[in-house]
């Protein structure tokens, strides 16, 4: 599974989600996704990573070895964003 399958799932499972979805290690295994959506408003970090995870879980099976996810609304996207380099 690419960054680009992973980012296209992700924007289509989680409404109104923009994912960025990076591979720092260039190996296609050990992958990083920024998720930022008003769906998270509200609803605990634990369950804002099951909204991302859960539709990924078919396409991980032995293709990506790990995925860090951040999850963000949009107005903490803003507060944060210059931490990182998208």
């Amino acid at each position: 599974m690419t960054p680009e399958d992973i980012q296209k799932i992700i924007e289509r499972a989680v409404p109104q989600a923009r994912a960025h979805v990076l591979d720092p290690m260039c190996d296609g295994k050990h992958l990083q996704a920024i998720v930022i959506s008003p769906a998270f408003e509200g609803v605990p970090l634990v369950k804002q990573h099951q909204m991302v995870m859960k539709p990924l879980q078919a396409g991980f099976a032995g293709s990506v070895h790990a995925l860090g996810l951040k999850t963000f609304t949009p107005d903490k996207w803003e507060q944060v964003r210059n931490q990182y380099q998208l």
